[in-house]
């Protein structure tokens, strides 16, 4: 099923970070789209939950070097 959520992000600077997430949570099997926000300091995932999970789209996070905020 399809889900939408947002997830905090901490340690994003600029433009280069904001790809940088959004491009490693695109790679997530099961995201759809993804709406990064710098001056939000979240994210937008929308996924389906089928095929991923919200740990899964927190751990591609922490994996490119940033925090997510529990």
């Amino acid at each position: 099923m399809e889900k939408t959520v947002t997830i905090p992000v901490q340690g994003m600077s600029c433009e280069h970070c904001v790809r940088a997430v959004a491009n490693a949570l695109k790679v997530v099997k099961g995201v759809k789209e993804v709406n990064v926000s710098l001056e939000g300091k979240s994210t937008q995932v929308v996924f389906d939950d089928s095929l991923t999970t919200i740990n899964s789209l927190e751990a591609a996070i922490v994996e490119e070097g940033y925090q997510v905020r529990e």
